[in-house]
């Protein structure tokens, strides 16, 4: 897929002449201006909690910041000029989907400065995103959500979901295979040069990823100068028996303060690209000398995790949506994945942004993909909004469920339906923050 440059659209002039009046000019941020792109990190760490950056960590972060397109609003009161009151940024990243994969519109960064809360500035910063991918002929947007309750207001849906595993290693045992292959300790800088290279091999394997960036395994093997608790992140890699890399291991033990052996050991990240990687990775973190307890986040809803153990129940599960879709081009992300069994339903999709909007005949090839064409004047068997159209895209999210809990109006015959053409094998999953 030929990546696009987010950095040639320029700033929408909807969104800048609603905040003009309020005196907020809303703008691109000229990477090249390192004033004015070290301002707008120190906004970003102010609306995540982060602490002030140093210049050291200033740095580090130009090189991704200088390939984004980064939106800054800016308040001519605010006594430094040159921090924004409200940020966003967004690149065009490669998604996976079943079948295939899409260009998406990636938005991260979106922080508004307390002092501004309920003046349009999110409404005008995300509108504005939406607008530039689709006038940009970006199919779908995406991001990743600090908060559930702001998003589904500009269509976007949740559309993948993470399991945080907490698991008692006193009780676990463990039930799974022997691995044949080995595993060998990683400095950091190794480590993150092996998970980068590991999630662009297996990325493709799982509707719902995305392609990742240096800075991101550097921040994940705490080799990133902003990280915290960078120095205490350990690493380990898996090779089959042949010797090739199959599988990498971020983490870091934190010692209990009551009893040194019941430490507690959290796996950052894990990559496996085969289940016999996956199974000896998570072995050596449940059979780590002197901890109790191993902690695991953002692993897919089907991860396999219980059914390794002698004892099942010493895994607690905590899941929680992770990563939300915004369809804008209806036709063309449909006729981009692949379908599970013959459909032909008829849609009508509510969009307040006018995007999605239409009634919309969804139906199958010959060839097992989807076809969406206009269908104005049919009836429709099931109404939805664009968000809820985008959370059923990649096969994570019921039809049905949805159905029952009133979100998808109409014919539960058709909604199951559309669930079976849209059925995955492997549950999606977004295996990074973004």
């Amino acid at each position: 897929m030929t990546q696009f440059d987010a950095r040639t659209v320029p700033a929408d002039q909807t969104s800048r002449a609603a905040l003009e009046p309020a005196g907020l000019d809303y703008r691109l941020v000229d990477a090249a201006d390192t004033t004015a792109l070290d301002g707008l990190s120190r906004a970003v760490a102010r609306g995540f909690l982060e602490s002030e950056p140093t210049e050291e960590v200033l740095l580090a972060g130009r090189p991704a910041q200088e390939t984004r397109r980064l939106v800054g609003v800016y308040d001519g009161e605010n006594p430094r000029v040159e921090m924004p009151v409200a940020t966003v940024g967004s690149w065009v990243a490669p998604l996976t989907v079943p079948g295939g994969e899409l260009p998406m519109w990636a938005v991260s960064e979106v922080t508004v400065a307390p002092t501004h809360r309920r003046r349009g500035i999110a409404r005008a910063m995300l509108e504005g995103e939406l607008r530039a991918a689709a006038g940009a002929g970006i199919p779908i947007a995406g991001l990743t959500a600090s908060e559930a309750t702001i998003y589904g207001r500009y269509g976007f849906g949740q559309a993948t979901w993470e399991t945080r595993w907490t698991v008692d290693t006193r009780r676990a045992g463990w039930a799974g295979p022997e691995p044949e292959g080995r595993l060998h300790p990683l400095d950091r800088e190794l480590l993150a040069a092996a998970l980068g290279e590991l999630h662009e091999r297996t990325r493709a394997s799982r509707a719902g990823d995305i392609a990742g960036w240096t800075r991101r395994w550097q921040q994940i093997a705490g080799t990133d100068p902003g990280e915290p608790h960078g120095r205490s992140v350990r690493g380990v890699r898996y090779v089959d028996a042949e010797g090739a890399l199959r599988g990498a291991l971020a983490y870091r033990v934190v010692e209990s303060e009551v009893d040194w052996t019941r430490s507690r050991l959290e796996i950052r990240h894990m990559i496996g690209e085969t289940a016999e990687a996956r199974a000896a990775l998570w072995r050596f973190a449940l059979q780590h000398d002197l901890v109790g307890t191993v902690e695991a986040g953002m692993r897919p809803a089907d991860d396999p995790l219980p059914w390794l153990l002698a004892d099942s129940r010493a895994a607690v599960p905590t899941v929680q949506d992770h990563g939300w879709l915004r369809i804008l081009d209806v036709p063309r992300v449909f006729a981009a994945r692949t379908a599970a069994a013959p459909l032909s339903v008829v849609l009508r999709v509510g969009d307040r942004l006018g995007f999605a909007e239409g009634v919309w005949r969804l139906e199958t090839t010959d060839d097992g993909r989807f076809r969406a064409t206009p269908a104005a004047g049919a009836e429709a068997e099931l109404e939805l909004g664009a968000g809820e159209l985008s959370s059923l895209y990649l096969g994570g999210v019921s039809a049905r469920s949805l159905a029952e809990a009133g979100r998808v109006r109409g014919d539960l015959a058709a909604a199951a339906r559309l669930d079976e053409a849209l059925r995955l094998e492997r549950a999606p999953h977004l295996s990074i923050m973004y």
